[in-house]
């Protein structure tokens, strides 16, 4: 699945990613929309991590997900 698959499909995907990163609200995921560099900004603002560690966080996460 590539990130333009979880755009389309973010509905069912906001659960896995709020059970990735539970600081992220109902609010957060709803104006991130699937979209990867709002994700990346989201989750640096929320747990004060720098960029390039988010950039492998959401890589890594993303590797081991069952789609």
């Amino acid at each position: 699945m590539d990130w333009n698959r979880i755009e389309g499909n973010w509905k069912q995907v906001k659960g896995k990613v709020k059970e990735q990163w539970g600081k992220l609200t109902d609010d957060d995921l709803d104006q991130i929309q699937g979209r990867r560099e709002q994700l990346e900004g989201k989750i640096q603002e929320r747990y004060g991590i720098e960029k390039d560690r988010v950039k492998n966080d959401i890589d890594s996460w993303y590797n081991n997900q069952k789609w």
